[in-house]
């Protein structure tokens, strides 16, 4: 992050922050962080991961003068901005609430989630070349099997058809040429956001296909 910063304050440019899953809120991290700010800087908060995704409350951390543009900006590509997601939130900003709903429930339940969602994974793939990232936090797992025979795309449209969805790693490769990096073509994004027996039952539908498409 200094790093970053230091590029943006060369390049005279502002650094934006998505901090959607960070401290104070909804705090779904595993590691330690420091969350630093000043008027070159721009932290952007928001509240669809604390209870609130049809709202998408956005909170911005600002300069006056960018604050106030994002303002603007709002009232005119939002013809009648929603602030239903503003009145339910502000109380709990009022007494720190909304820390304690983030440490108490909301970080716990997705740190279990994730620690059983990689005990699954694990003895589904107990014997193949399925490698799991490192989870930092979010909702989500990255999971890359190695020398997969077809592409995660094709593996996306086969789960798809037995109920289980999962994102393809080929769209988070922007902007690079992935003809000759087969990695890219390799990985998923797995969601850990459902309760245990929804998220057993993907994995188990999952490892039963990969593996036979590692057999075949």
């Amino acid at each position: 992050m200094a790093h970053l910063k230091q590029l943006a304050k060369t390049h005279g440019i502002p650094l934006i922050i998505d901090n959607a899953y960070g401290a104070p809120f909804p705090n779904i991290i595993h590691t330690n962080t420091t969350l630093e700010w000043d008027d070159e800087t721009i932290l952007c908060f928001s509240l669809s991961k604390v209870g609130l995704p049809g709202v998408r409350t956005g909170i911005i951390i600002a300069h006056p003068k960018i604050a106030k543009a994002v303002s603007n900006m709002n009232a005119i590509v939002n013809l009648s901005p929603v602030r239903f997601g503003a009145a339910i939130a502000t109380p709990l900003f009022q007494n720190d609430e909304i820390m304690y709903l983030s440490d108490a429930f909301i970080a716990l339940f997705y740190k279990k989630q994730s620690a059983f969602a990689i005990r699954r994974l694990q003895e589904e793939f107990a014997d193949y070349p399925v490698y799991i990232h490192q989870p930092e936090g979010a909702i989500f797992l990255w999971v890359w099997f190695e020398g997969l025979p077809i592409s995660t795309t094709k593996l996306y449209q086969i789960l798809k058809q037995q109920g289980t969805l999962i994102i393809p790693s080929e769209h988070f490769f922007v902007g690079m040429q992935t003809a000759d990096y087969p990695h890219a073509k390799e990985c998923i994004r797995l969601s850990i956001a459902q309760d245990d027996q929804t998220l057993d039952q993907g994995i188990k539908t999952i490892g039963e296909v990969v593996r036979q498409l590692y057999q075949n």
